[in-house]
């Protein structure tokens, strides 16, 4: 296949799946491992997409949000395997703080039993907290559409009023130089607001947001464990040097 060909096909690809694995590329093309790196370092130079750990991504703009329904199609079962091992983490009876995000959604069924008292920022995540008879308290603010959650002054001060065993952070970006990003400066001062008030912090990140960044910081590497579901060799090291991180595959 001629190189013009392979970098349509790529292309091709990226604009069905957005976020295409090395070894997918390798197969669509019958194409060796090292062309295929070649190609997208090339295209990647021509700005036509951005390398991610195994493979290739669309470009974003540093400020693009989805929204909550958006990403509530992306990524379900990773995010379930994530939410899972947090909800593992936490004890009977603590006092933890979930923010908004569609992976700290799917950790609430797993915490109904644990007797625990929840915090949130999320809108979404109210009705389900009850349904499963969690001990719920929403904080101030205005909400963002996009997201469904709480923003702002009021969020922020009513944060403070409380102390938590643990908080369980969602990010768009999980960068070793950048740390933990997000699109929204209002957004990323409530996460970082929620991790100060706690014992320990964890950022729930499936494998796509890794190796990103976002327009506004939440907080550095190590200022939070890192709960991810795929990881390569290199990029753990190199994740490893600054925080805890912990890897769960099928």
């Amino acid at each position: 296949m001629l190189t013009e060909e392979r970098h349509r096909l790529i292309l091709e690809l990226l604009a069905q799946k957005e976020i295409v694995k090395l070894q997918e590329l390798v197969e669509a093309t019958g194409s060796s491992e090292s062309t295929i790196r070649r190609d997208l370092t090339q295209l990647e130079k021509e700005k036509k997409l951005r390398r991610v750990h195994g493979g290739a991504a669309l470009l974003q703009q540093k400020r693009e949000e989805l929204s909550v329904s958006e990403k509530s199609l992306k990524y379900i079962e990773e995010k379930q395997r994530i939410a899972a091992y947090a909800a593992s983490l936490v004890q009977k009876g603590n006092c933890i703080y979930l923010d908004a995000g569609t992976t700290t959604w799917e950790m609430i069924p797993h915490l109904a039993d644990k007797e625990v008292t929840v915090v949130t920022n999320g809108v979404m995540h109210v009705e389900r907290l009850l349904e499963h008879n969690v001990t719920t308290y929403l904080v101030g603010g205005m909400i963002k559409p996009k997201t469904k959650a709480l923003i702002g002054r009021g969020a922020i001060e009513s944060l403070r009023q409380y102390r938590f065993d643990q908080c369980f952070i969602g990010a768009n970006g999980v960068h070793d130089e950048y740390g933990y990003t997000t699109p929204d400066p209002e957004e990323a001062l409530v996460k970082y607001t929620a991790m100060q008030l706690a014992q320990r912090a964890y950022v729930l990140a499936d494998h796509s947001k890794l190796n990103e960044s976002a327009f506004a910081k939440i907080a550095d590497l190590n200022e939070a464990v890192l709960i991810t579901d795929e990881l390569d060799e290199e990029w753990q090291e190199r994740y490893e040097a600054k925080t805890i991180v912990e890897v769960v595959r099928v």
